[in-house]
Parts: C-alpha cells; structure tokens; sequence
C-alpha cells in the first residue's frame, strides 16, 4: 500500500537504484517527476473509465462528484433570467415600492433607490449568482465546501426560505379566490346590502341612489325624508368601503385577536389546496418544468401592467394621481428615512440571502454570463416599480376623484392596496370583471415566480443533501407540497391574519440582513477577492483591473457597512407588531422576535458544533482550519475540476 498519495515504482522496488531501474524498466516512473496537466488529465479519464469496468482498486481515481451526478439544468436559453426576473420582481414592486415613493417625497426617492440598487443591491445578486455558478450547489452544500465553519448559513437560509414560502402561498390562496369570484355578477363586494357588511359600511353608490329619492342615507340604510329627526346624524360616524368589509368579515372572517384560534375557513383552506397544487405541477419536475412556465408568468404582468396604464390615463384624476407620486420633494433627501427605506425595500425586492439566488444559479452553465444577467435583472427591478407607481397612482388619483376626496385618503400598500383599494376601484370601472381578473390574474402570476424559487430552494436542499433521492423527486416535491399545506393551514384560521402579519414582519428580516453581512465577511475577508474574482473569471472571461479594484471595494467595505446602516437602522425604527388598532399580547411578539432570530442562531450553532466536533485540540487552530476551503471545493467545469486536483497534488499521480 502506498502512504495514500503517491504510487510509483520506487515503491515497489526500494532496493534499486534509480539508473539501474531506467536500464531495465523504460516505463519507470519516478517520484518527483511532475507530469504535464495534459499527461495528468489523460490519466485522470483513463483511470474514471477503469474505475467504471473493472472491481474497486484503492489506487484508481475516486468516483465522480455524487452531488452533481444528475443534477439538471436550464434547458432553454432564457430560462435562467426570466426565473431570476420572476423571482426579483414580485408582489412588493406593486404593492409597496409606489406607497415608499409618495411617502419619501416622490420622484426624488429615485435617487436613494439607485444608490443602494448599486452598492448593495446588485453587489449581494452578482456574488450569489457567481459564487452558486462557479460551485453547481444549493446552498446546503455549497457553505459546507467553501467554508466549513459557515455551514449553518445554508441551513439558515432554507430555514427563511421555507417560512416565507409557507405564508407566501397563502397570497396566492387569496388571489386565486379573488379571480374566481371576478366573474360573478354583480361583484360580491359591491355595496353594503350583505349579511356581512357591518353599520359601518359606506357606499358611495347607494348614497348617490339614496340622495336622488330625497332620502337620507345612514348606516347603510336609506331614510326618508320626515324621518331624519329621530335620527342622531350629528355624530360623526366611521365610513369603511364595501370592499375592506368583504374582505375582513367574509372572506376572512376575522376573529377579534390572535389568541382567538377559531376554526379553519373551509373556503380559504380549499384555495390554499389549489395553490399549492398549481406550484406542484409546476414544479413536479423541477426546473425543467418551472423554466418554461416562468416564460408566462415573469413576462404576463408586464402586459397587464400596460393595459391598466393605459386605461388609467383616460380616467379623470389620473393625472393628479401621478403628478402626487412624481412630485420630488428634494428635502427629504436629507433625513435618514429615505435612506434607510430604499435600502431596505431595495435589499428586500432582489432578495438575497434567502437562498433563492443560490439555488436559481446553481443549474446554469458554468460559462453562463451572471454579470450580465445580475445587472439586467436589478436594472428590470428598479424600471418595473417606478413603472408599477404610475399605473397604481393613476387608478388612485381616479379613486380619489370619485370619491370626491384626496390622494392620500385613498393610498395604501400591502395587502390594503391589493384586497381592499383595487376591488372597490374596479367595481367603478366599465367592464369591471374584466379589469378584477386580469388584475388578480397579474397578483397570481407575480407571486407564482416568487413561491417556485422559494420551493425549490427547499427541494434543491433536500436532493443535494441526498442525491439518491433525485430518482424519486416527484415524490420528494409531493411531500413538500404536502407539508406545506398543512403547515399553512394556520393561516386560513380566524387569527390567521394575525399569524400572517406576525410572520410577514418578522421571518426575513433581521436574519436575512445577518446572514448577508457574514457573506460578505466569508467572500471578502476569508476566501479573498482576488480568488472569488479569478473564479469570476474562469466562468466569464478575463476582466479590466478597474473591474477587479472596483468588486474588491464593495464586496469588503461598501456592501457590509451597508448591510450594518440598514440592520441599525430597522431596530432604531422598530416597533411593537400591530394590526389596525389591534395591539399584539407579548407572547405573540416573543414568538415573532424567535423567528426573526432562529436561522440566524441555527447558523451559529453549527458552527459551534463543527468546532467542537474538530479532532485539533485548541478551538482557534479548529475555527482556522473550518475557514478554509474543504478538499470537495471545485468548479462545475468537468476539466477545470480536474486541473485543481491537479494543482492539489502538485502534479503527482494520484
């Protein structure tokens, strides 16, 4: 046996000397000769193919990578970036980003927005995408070969990307139920005529009719004239739409608070069942199947977008709508507010540190241009949201006009934007089914994109971790898709809007901004620059120095500090959950904060146990040696695998 890297014939034949071995032996082969990287390649595909006929031989060269044995890839050529686009561009473009630039003076929030697209956003993308390329691995086993000790950030990562994709399918549960009941006639949110609809439901509709009859109309009821005296119309009572009360008596049939549990909405629970079935067959056969899907759902809001644009501009108030959301106003570019708020809505909107980037680019080519694709794609974000702003302000500013009120009296983001504003907006418009499915039609396609990238960066995980599952992936999607059905079923509850808010602010939050910050730690500070660049450049081509100067200072300096203004920044803004006027009870907001600091935590644990696992006796010789790249760290590339092998050995047959 040798000593478990070098076979040679001085091995086998101690007793004689080196010249009388060459005059007998033409095939000898001496220990300290270095072969040529083609003569050690030759032999390296000579042994794999012996390896491959005859019985095991600890001599010959080990079996191929099993993690990337049969791992799949993009198959059409535009696959990769509409994934990516779908996945960058989501729910927040439309229903968020227009809400922060009429609060952050207008137009002038553009200018924050870009700068921290440059140097944070796209600086966090292109390092994922590049580093994902480069290695052909998911998260959960890329961090364990880069760095062993930083394991734990790709469980981390799964650990966010499988709570959000838990509630985030509970947004297209909504949607989808929203479009389906788009064709009825009437809209079931019109007026306030519904066992649903409180005393305190207001149409401006049956006002209009009740007026026109000489009548007074109160409490969604129309009084006759003579009977206007036994009423008290001199206390000013709250006015809520027809569509906020739909929404929170009927469809979610709201319970009073969270510890209120209730009972499961039958009806919420049998969209959420179609949801996850549509991201099933999506996904069933994993990005082979999702990479021609995303062809129409990254592509199909653009269309609807469009479509409601133009027809917002020949709705009278269009143009007050926009010029509320354009109007710059240059002095807030001196708070931190403004700042502090396009740093995270840009942080948040391209989504790194989810393990969503990881797991898109590891099935690319490994010669694929990810340079080209980050800067397209965080250019597409930022034009798709400005974009979103005049298509949202100018049906607003139409809701304004016809409620004869103002601007702000009507905006609103999030979910109030998107199932309370838009369907009491429709319900004015001509054709207003059409307008209500191609609207919700829109949300479905953009949260599609999103929750495809969420799931199977958890499937991804869970086939890289155990590759001989990939034979039996349809039943490893199953059990996802199954799990993830009932443990969204806390959601369709009567507190499930609850659990939903409390979810929503806190599951990628602090963490996320954590696990960024140590990225750039592990790539800038421990692997180096200069190596993660070269890499770059194995898979992209050579680059100018100016590019190589640039990279290094933000991926060391300009990124991380960052990172740390808008992590300080959101626990300087923090404040108790709360939904309306409801109050959240301490125990619900120390499960929120336990979420938000869980993966974060679960990264660190790891750590501590590979340390401690460590045959070295001194914890900081062990952490030294778990920061270095483990002997399973090399590119995707077949032969450039090989020539580190190469360089390893330092040429010696293996």
């Amino acid at each position: 046996m040798t000593n478990g890297k070098q076979r040679c014939n001085d091995d086998r034949n101690p007793k004689l000397s080196r010249h009388v071995v060459l005059l007998f032996i033409p095939n000898f082969k001496d220990c300290n000769t270095k072969l040529t990287v083609d003569g050690w390649l030759k032999r390296v595909e000579r042994r794999r193919e012996l390896a491959g006929l005859d019985e095991y031989d600890p001599y010959t060269e080990p079996t191929k990578d099993e993690v990337l044995t049969k791992r799949g890839s993009w198959t059409g050529r535009y696959d990769f970036l509409l994934s990516l686009l779908g996945y960058s561009v989501g729910l927040g473009n439309v229903w968020r980003f227009p809400y922060l630039c009429y609060s952050n003076g207008g137009g002038a929030f553009l200018i924050p927005f870009a700068v921290m697209l440059v140097i944070a956003g796209l600086p966090l993308m292109f390092m994922e995408l590049s580093l994902a390329q480069y290695a052909g691995l998911g998260p959960a086993i890329l961090f364990k070969r880069i760095a062993p000790l930083f394991e734990g950030l790709g469980y981390a990562m799964i650990l966010i990307a499988g709570t959000v994709m838990l509630y985030y399918n509970v947004i297209i549960a909504w949607t989808v139920y929203y479009m389906a009941v788009s064709f009825e006639v009437p809209l079931p949110w019109r007026g306030c005529q519904h066992e649903w609809a409180s005393e305190w439901c207001f149409s401006y509709e049956e006002e209009d009719d009740c007026q026109a009859g000489k009548g007074v109309y109160y409490k969604t009821k129309c009084f006759a004239s003579e009977q206007v005296a036994t009423l008290n119309l001199t206390q000013r009572m709250p006015r809520k739409p027809p569509a906020e009360e739909f929404f929170k008596n009927y469809f979610l049939q709201i319970s009073p608070g969270i510890e209120i549990t209730g009972t499961i909405n039958q009806r919420l629970a049998l969209c959420l069942l179609v949801a996850w079935i549509i991201v099933f067959l999506c996904l069933c056969r994993g990005v082979k199947s999702s990479g021609k899907v995303v062809y129409f759902t990254a592509l199909f809001p653009y269309v609807v977008l469009t479509m409601l644009f133009i027809r917002g501009l020949t709705l009278p108030g269009a143009y007050d709508g926009i010029m509320y959301y354009l109007r710059p106003d240059w002095e807030k570019l001196q708070t931190a507010q403004i700042w502090g708020d396009a740093a995270v809505q840009i942080f948040f909107a391209l989504s790194p540190a989810w393990g969503g980037l990881l797991t898109l680019a590891s099935y690319n080519r490994f010669d694929n241009n990810c340079y080209r694709d980050a800067i397209v794609v965080a250019i597409s974000n930022i034009l798709t949201s400005f974009f979103a702003g005049f298509v949202i302000f100018a049906i607003i500013g139409f809701l304004a006009h016809e409620l004869d009120t103002s601007v702000a009296s009507v905006i609103d983001q999030g979910a109030g934007l998107a199932f309370v504003v838009f369907p009491e907006l429709v319900a004015k418009l001509q054709m207003p089914r059409l307008w209500s499915v191609l609207f919700f039609f829109m949300l479905l396609t953009l949260g599609l994109d999103s929750q495809f990238t969420l799931m199977e960066t958890v499937v991804t995980a869970i086939l890289d971790t155990f590759p001989r599952w990939r034979r039996r992936k349809l039943a490893v999607v199953s059990a996802v898709s199954l799990l993830g059905y009932l443990g969204g079923l806390v959601f369709v509850t009567n507190s499930g809007m609850y659990w939903f808010q409390l979810v929503d602010k806190y599951a990628a939050n602090w963490s996320v901004l954590l696990i960024a910050i140590t990225e750039c730690t592990l790539i800038g500070w421990i692997y180096g620059t200069d190596r993660f660049i070269h890499n770059i450049e194995q898979m992209i081509g050579k680059r100018s120095a100016c590019f190589h100067r640039f990279w290094t200072i933000i991926w060391k300096y300009v990124t991380p500090v960052t990172l740390l203004f808008i992590l300080c920044f959101n626990w300087l803004q923090y404040k108790p959950i709360a939904y309306g006027r409801y109050l959240y009870p301490d125990w619900a907001e120390l499960i929120g904060w336990i979420i938000a600091l869980a993966p974060f935590a679960l990264a660190i644990l790891v750590a501590i146990i590979k340390v401690r696992r460590h045959p070295d006796a001194f914890m900081h010789q062990s952490a030294k040696k778990l920061l270095k790249p483990s002997r399973d760290w090399k590119p995707a590339h077949p032969r450039l695998a090989s020539e580190m092998e190469y360089e390893n050995s330092e040429g010696i047959e293996l």
